[in-house]
């Protein structure tokens, strides 16, 4: 591959857009092991809070994904590679950052939730000024 394709698809690497839209994918080879993201993320969204048992097998997933990921975008800029085999680990590469997107997702609130502490805040200041008005 020359050396203009691949900063193109190192380029590619760098983009957020790119993983904007996709699938994340059923399962991922990390370290030589395969992960069942799907049902990871399904058992964790499944449940109101990640419970401390599984707080420390998520952290170690995305330390996981993110060690592979920069193997990946290593392998593509030191290795000689042919323009498909550099494509497919940019494809990879946005598989594991989707993947993380979601890992991430799991620890903040959803947008119900989020909703939801607004007005208890939004209602907690209004009961301070109605309070502060009667004295």
């Amino acid at each position: 591959m020359k050396d203009s394709e691949r900063r193109r698809l190192l380029s590619k690497l760098q983009r957020r857009s790119g993983t904007v839209g996709g699938d994340i994918p059923d399962e991922l080879t990390v370290q030589g092991k395969t992960v069942d993201v799907k049902a990871f993320l399904f058992e964790c969204d499944d449940v109101d809070a990640i419970p401390e048992s599984e707080r420390e097998r998520l952290e170690s997933l995305k330390r996981s994904l993110k060690r592979e990921r920069l193997q990946r975008k290593q392998r593509l800029e030191r290795e000689a590679l042919s323009v498909e085999a550099g494509e497919a680990i940019v494809r990879s590469v946005r598989g594991i950052d989707r993947a993380l997107n979601a890992l991430e997702g799991l620890d903040e609130p959803g947008i119900e939730e989020q909703l939801r502490r607004k007005q208890l805040e939004d209602a907690e200041e209004l009961r301070a000024l109605m309070d502060l008005a009667a004295n």
